[in-house]
């Protein structure tokens, strides 16, 4: 008898498992940090957080068309996002993420200047409306590691 309930436990037990991963997608590297950042918190101090490894969780708000090679992730405020870019080809987000919930660890870093050369140049307006990189401002993204969308 007690073997029956120890043999159902585990097959309860690895039934559980396989439906709560159900849905998710992993991307990169094993997210390894267990308490998640706020975006609002890394946006409102960027600079506190440059260079530190960070996890955050949000809804996906747009996602490269091109490469797969970036996300923009929403905050808790409205009109809040934060940017995540993976190097190409290394990660590729797919297309039809937006709307999605993500879970994003990655590092906190300055945009590259570059960033704003080739398809948008400096002041050139992206497709949501908005300005890129400015030499007044400085803007923060993180660099993904590794994510789950589900």
């Amino acid at each position: 008898m007690l073997k029956n309930m120890l043999t159902l436990f585990f097959v309860m037990l690895i039934t559980v498992s396989v439906l709560s991963a159900e849905g998710e997608e992993k991307y990169g590297k094993e997210i390894t940090l267990k308490e998640k950042t706020k975006v609002t918190d890394i946006l409102s101090a960027p600079e506190t957080f440059n260079g530190k490894t960070v996890l955050v969780e949000g809804e996906v708000l747009s996602v490269c068309q091109g490469m797969g090679c970036w996300i923009e992730v929403a905050g808790e405020k409205e009109n809040e996002k934060i940017k995540i870019k993976v190097e190409d080809g290394v990660i590729v987000f797919p297309k039809d993420a937006k709307g999605k919930k993500a879970l994003v660890e990655g590092v906190v870093a300055p945009v590259k200047a570059e960033a704003c050369e080739g398809n948008h140049g400096e002041g050139e307006k992206h497709e949501e409306g908005e300005s890129c990189c400015s030499k007044e401002t400085k803007a923060y993204q993180i660099e993904g590691l590794g994510a789950v969308i589900k």
